[in-house]
């Protein structure tokens, strides 16, 4: 779960000081991609935690933000073909022999019995065993138990025992950011790279590819389908019109379309794209190109013979070309329905549609735009329109309305308005989270997918809320286990993939992906309950922000923290590992001492139980014995807020400790450079130090410091504003506080890393790691060469040591997220496309090659410094020997 007012509530983040007004978001909209979202919640001095949720929506908004940004400043879009040749570059580079191993192969449980600190911790919420977010399942209908499951940033999983353990089968591939699945009519699996939930940590893809064997096989560069048509896009459905002999793509630049009897080199066609005049003329489109053509999802009515499409293109926030478009003649041709009874064709934004097997009804849960930009004076904040029927099947309807935010919010929900707050209600992340499936044996039995799981037996007549948010504020709840009797009718929140199975001899299964994995339950079951298919750890997909270690004092090995996207801060002790008396580990599992979204973290070299944890904005939180409460229901504190109480610090905010001096100086970053000379004897905000005031409007993105010698990044603006991005770069190289001169080739990009050379005491040797800018709809390779950069002289000078991009050992084109220099001085970078290393200027090689091709976002050393730590957005953590 993301987000909610604490007991002692972290101090929020702020742009032009206080809260994130609905004014400033809408002022960025259509060019940060982020709707606006209203400030709800309580006060900072709430005494309670988990019944005000107000700002869950808004934090998600702003995580995005987070990923965002990076990869905005301050303009542009993919060049074509640029994905492709980034990874041709990769493939070229010299290999830096090293082996990674993955980290994160244990059970990861956010329920786990004593991790529970009331004020930072959702163990007790009831979402038991997580992993990553899934955005894409499908089951084979021909082989019994076999499904897939589609990682936000982690490939494919297959499980051949009905999602009891997994396999990965796409690690391989240049994009592990999955936008669909689906079986084609011969067997074969079909993968669509490129997420497309317009979430700001979506990352596009490499195209399309084609396993012809996945029950067994394996995703390979030569399964590849169509040419660089694909390519750096984003596809939210892949769906096949076997009558037709058509297989199309619902993707961030329109609607495709490819014979399904072409073979692997066959291009795809783009048959739809309303903007550009492709498929139906005289459409007004009403926004700039990065958000046009925006397809959310394209079905075939079932008995059309295989004639009638229907497709949503639309972007979330409103545009002229949004609507519900459909074809008569397989694709050939479109036309603008014109939507009858409850549906405003004004109103439409982001939908999702469901036909029922025999085609005989048509669902649709749809987003508005209206609600999206509109201030909520009331504090109750919904963005879903509703949901309809057109019980003829027809895209014109007439539509009947047959759920709304207040009826689904009293269907036994969570967010009720008593229950969870009164700024978040079912669906306030509509435009992210929104998934409708109709049971191919009853046309009557629908699921909704929204921020919960919700369920109709009777064609939409009456709800029933089967997948709650969580457990917090309900009449059934309590912190003490033997008085807690809630259902267990609970997964994981924000629900993004719906598939079903029918194998013969089996009961039929629903199966649903969520940003907390994988959950089942049979179609006929009307019980409370869900089958966790995330408690084998094998469905390794998590989503991590950053990576630390530290030695457990019992000698018993490293204790492995990571902040995650929606999973909070997840601990990873030795098997048995002890500390104070108590044992940490008895099953081996992960834990998550901290809820929410993690950030960056901070955890001591020799004692891995002491860390700092980041919720949102800075909000720094400490714990001195790895977050344990030798009580069951957690009522003692062992979790302290030490927020330094910034008024501009981002999502995701930097902190660190001095290199030289871990134990006695640490630094943080917002709209203020903070010092901590108390650090693991820190009681709260008060124990921090104004260093230096970056300035109005500007936010650290990266800070580092050696010696007491501190270098802070900043942006500021830092989404793209007509132009107007900016960033720079202080440090008290010299004795004073100073902003250093960037020369003019610096690029006017984020500056995502920085890195002191240990081999000079000074403090003037720093390297800067840049991010790249691009959106269509979000990041990728193309913003051009120069991500890394070095000053020897304490920022008078820089030189560009990327190297020649026409060499094959220079540096890809890829945006860069980290930096690390190992005592020896090689030069360590993450990318989103893998990691590389450097011992001279301008020369670069690829580190290892079995690591996934998942975005690598964090770099950390392991505690004696042998081993280097990478967190990556989708596979996990992973280590290999330090190079």
């Amino acid at each position: 779960m993301r987000g909610y007012s604490a007991r002692r509530r972290p101090r929020r983040g702020a742009e032009s000081g206080g809260r994130r007004t609905l004014a400033a978001a809408a002022a960025a909209l259509l060019i940060a991609g982020t709707g606006p979202v209203a400030a709800f919640g309580a006060s900072d001095t709430d005494s309670s935690r988990h019944d005000v949720a107000g700002e869950e929506s808004h934090e998600l908004m702003e995580s995005l933000d987070a990923f965002n940004e990076p990869r905005l400043s301050p303009s542009g879009q993919i060049a074509p073909g640029a994905y492709a040749d980034a990874w041709t570059h990769i493939k070229n580079m010299p290999i830096k022999a090293g082996s990674w191993s993955e980290v994160t192969t244990s059970p990861y449980n956010e329920d786990a019995l004593h991790y529970r600190d009331q004020s930072a911790s959702n163990s007790g919420g009831g979402a038991g065993h997580s992993a990553g977010r899934i955005a894409a399942l499908a089951t084979d209908p021909t082989h019994q138990g076999v499904v897939y499951a589609g990682a936000a940033g982690g490939g494919v999983f297959r499980s051949t025992d009905d999602g009891r353990t997994w396999t990965p089968i796409a690690d391989r591939l240049p994009a592990l950011s999955v936008g669909a699945l689906a079986v084609a009519p011969d067997g074969s699996l079909w993968l669509a790279t490129g997420e497309a939930t317009t979430a700001s940590d979506n990352y596009l893809g490499s195209g399309v590819y084609r396993l012809a064997d996945p029950v067994t096989g394996t995703f390979g560069e030569s399964d590849k389908v169509g040419g660089t048509e694909l390519d750096s896009s984003s596809i939210h459905t892949v769906t096949f019109d076997k009558a037709a002999g058509y297989v199309f793509a619902a993707s961030s630049h329109g609607v495709f379309r490819r014979p399904l009897s072409a073979g692997r080199s066959t291009a795809w066609t783009k048959v739809l794209a309303p903007c550009a005049g492709v498929g139906i003329s005289s459409v007004s489109c009403g926004v700039d190109g990065h958000y046009a053509d925006i397809a959310n999802d394209i079905a075939v009515q079932p008995g059309s013979g295989g004639k009638k499409l229907l497709a949503n293109v639309a972007w979330r926030s409103g545009a002229d070309y949004n609507g519900f478009y459909y074809s008569d003649d397989a694709g050939t041709s479109w036309k603008r329905a014109n939507p009858t009874g409850a549906i405003n064709p004004a109103e439409i934004g982001n939908a999702a549609f469901a036909y029922a097997a025999d085609g005989s009804r048509l669902y649709v849960s749809m987003e508005s735009p209206k609600l999206l930009n509109k201030a909520s004076g009331s504090g109750v904040y919904s963005v879903l329109a509703g949901v309809y029927v057109s019980q003829s099947g027809n895209a014109g309807g007439s539509f009947k309305q047959i759920a709304t935010s207040s009826s689904l919010s009293t269907s036994g929900s969570a967010m009720k308005v008593n229950e969870i707050g009164t700024g978040y209600q079912p669906g306030s992340q509509s435009w992210y989270d929104q998934v409708i499936a109709v049971d191919p044996s009853d046309p009557d039995h629908v699921y909704l997918g929204l921020e919960e799981m919700f369920e109709s037996r009777d064609g939409g007549a009456t709800w029933k809320s089967i997948g709650r948010y969580w457990n917090f504020g309900m009449p059934c709840f309590s912190y003490d286990p033997a008085a807690n009797s809630c259902d267990g009718d609970v997964m994981h929140s924000d629900q993004h993939a719906l598939a079903f199975s029918q194998w013969k001899g089996s009961t039929p299964e629903v199966f649903v992906g969520n940003d907390g994995g994988a959950y089942a339950r049979p179609t006929t079951q009307t019980t409370a309950g869900w089958r966790n298919l995330n408690e084998s750890g094998t469905l390794r997909n998590l989503q991590y922000y950053s990576v630390r270690a530290g030695k457990m004092t019992d000698g018993s090995g490293d204790a492995v923290w990571g902040g995650l996207q929606d999973n909070g801060v997840s601990l990873l002790a030795p098997k048995g590992a002890t500390y104070q008396g108590q044992q940490l580990n008895p099953d081996g599992e992960m834990v998550s001492p901290f809820g929410g979204d993690g950030g960056d973290q901070l955890v001591n070299p020799a004692n891995g139980c002491q860390t700092v944890g980041e919720y949102v904005d800075l909000a720094l939180q400490i714990t001195n014995n790895c977050g344990y409460t030798a009580s069951d229901d957690g009522s003692e504190d062992v979790i302290t807020d030490i927020a330094p109480g910034d008024p501009g610090a981002r999502f995701i905010a930097p902190f660190s400790a001095d290199e030289t001096d871990p134990n006695s100086y640490w630094v943080a970053g917002g709209q203020y450079v903070w010092g901590n000379t108390k650090t693991w004897n820190s009681t709260s905000g008060a124990d921090w130090t104004k260093l230096y005031d970056l300035g109005a409007g500007h936010s650290a993105s990266a800070v580092a410091s050696r010696n007491h010698v501190t270098w802070a990044a900043w942006c500021g603006p830092c989404s793209r504003v007509d132009g107007s991005f900016g960033r720079g770069i202080a440090t008290n190289y010299g004795g004073t506080w100073h902003e250093v001169n960037l020369p003019a080739a610096f690029p006017n990009r984020y500056i995502s890393g920085l890195a002191i050379d240990p081999s000079d005491a000074s403090g003037k040797t720093v390297y800067a790691v840049i991010n790249g800018f691009s959106r269509h709809w979000n990041e990728g390779p193309g913003a051009g060469y120069g991500h890394v950069w070095k000053t020897t002289d304490g920022g008078t000078t820089w030189t560009d040591i990327s190297g020649d991009a026409s060499a094959a050992d220079s540096f890809p084109d890829a945006p860069a997220n980290a930096a690390l220099v190992t005592e020896d001085g090689t030069l360590v970078v993450a990318t989103d496309l893998g990691v590389f290393t450097s011992t001279s200027a301008g020369h670069w090689a690829r580190l290892g090659t079995n690591l996934p091709t998942s975005p690598a976002v964090y770099l950390s050393p392991s505690p004696d410094g042998s081993r280097l730590y990478v967190a990556t957005h989708g596979r996990g953590i992973w280590k290999t020997p330090t190079p």
